[in-house]
């Protein structure tokens, strides 16, 4: 005898889909992180998922560029925007109906990065998919300036859609 799924998308009783429940969301406040932001919060409304957003300061970097120190009022001053940016991105999320949480993280050394980052707070949270802005770039400014989100995509615990700038 066959049977016949009445529900086949997986609506629970609120007619949300059954599909995610804990969403990572990258974002540093970028043109192309709120685009990111934005389908994110898509699939939230969709699903009845929790985004959990995340900003990944990297104050390293600077230190690439020929800076052997990193002044405290410059850190601080990083982190303050950071959580302005996570902020802003909370009260987007509030205001779509949807929950979420915001969590400033710190790349932890010269062998660490972005990308590491947020791959173990994805896997540390147990998000079942991440949503990152990519850039899309290419030649000689990707090997120059490198990716982030291809970085988590080869070692992601998790599917990961990626969203395009508005003009790349």
């Amino acid at each position: 005898m066959e049977t016949h799924d009445p529900d086949p998308l997986g609506k629970g009783p609120a007619g949300a889909i059954d599909m995610y429940e804990k969403i990572l969301v990258a974002y540093d406040g970028s043109e192309t992180a709120k685009r990111a932001l934005a389908e994110a919060l898509k699939f939230a409304a969709l699903t009845g998922a929790q985004l959990r957003i995340v900003h990944a300061l990297d104050i390293v970097a600077p230190m690439g560029m020929g800076m052997t120190y990193v002044p405290a009022d410059l850190v601080e001053s990083y982190r303050e925007d950071a959580m302005k940016r996570l902020d802003d991105a909370r009260a987007q999320a509030q205001a779509a109906g949807v929950r979420c949480e915001t969590e400033l993280i710190d790349v932890l050394g010269i062998e660490d990065s972005v990308a590491d980052c947020l791959q173990r707070c994805a896997s540390f949270n147990g998000a079942q998919l991440a949503v990152l802005g990519t850039h899309g770039r290419r030649g000689v400014k990707r090997a120059l300036i490198g990716s982030v989100a291809e970085r988590f995509v080869r070692s992601a615990p998790c599917p990961v859609l990626l969203v395009r700038g508005a003009n790349e």
